[in-house]
């Protein structure tokens, strides 16, 4: 079975997604969209467009690859590796997180984007003193 139309333009999407083309992200989303992540939950297109923006406007560079896409009716799965500079984090070398997005579409749009991911792994762990302690605890956790 092939991806739907939707599905294939925003994994598309994403796969070309850069600092340079954040105006891709209108074509793909629901301008009811709501957007959930470990720290955000927005309502509606604009507001996350205006998200993104601020958040790719502290990011060197960022890429996604997608990795693995499972659609049922109007909904899907889609794993992920996100790697990305950022000027104040891990001194400005790439960090590399993954994660997995579960959406839904409405009129060939997403209309629903929530994001499960290691928020300690993308950022906690590459502030300095703050990131020492969070993988001290992870490594304890991990021996108990």
């Amino acid at each position: 079975m092939s991806e739907s139309i939707w599905l294939q333009r925003f994994v598309d999407v994403y796969s070309e997604l850069g600092t340079d083309n954040l105006d891709l992200l209108s074509t793909v989303y629901h301008s009811d969209v709501v957007f959930i992540d470990p720290m955000h939950q927005l309502e509606g297109k604009e507001q996350l467009l205006g998200y993104f923006h601020q958040l790719y406007g502290n990011v060197i560079s960022c890429q996604f690859v997608i990795e693995h896409v499972m659609e049922s009716d109007h909904e899907a799965a889609i794993y992920w590796t996100m790697t990305f500079s950022h000027f104040q984090l891990n001194k400005r070398n790439p960090v590399s997180v993954q994660g997995h997005s579960h959406i839904k579409a409405k009129d060939d749009l997403v209309v629903y984007h929530r994001d499960f991911l290691d928020v300690g792994a993308m950022l906690y762990e590459h502030i300095p003193l703050i990131g020492k302690v969070i993988k001290t605890i992870k490594r304890r956790a991990s021996t108990a």
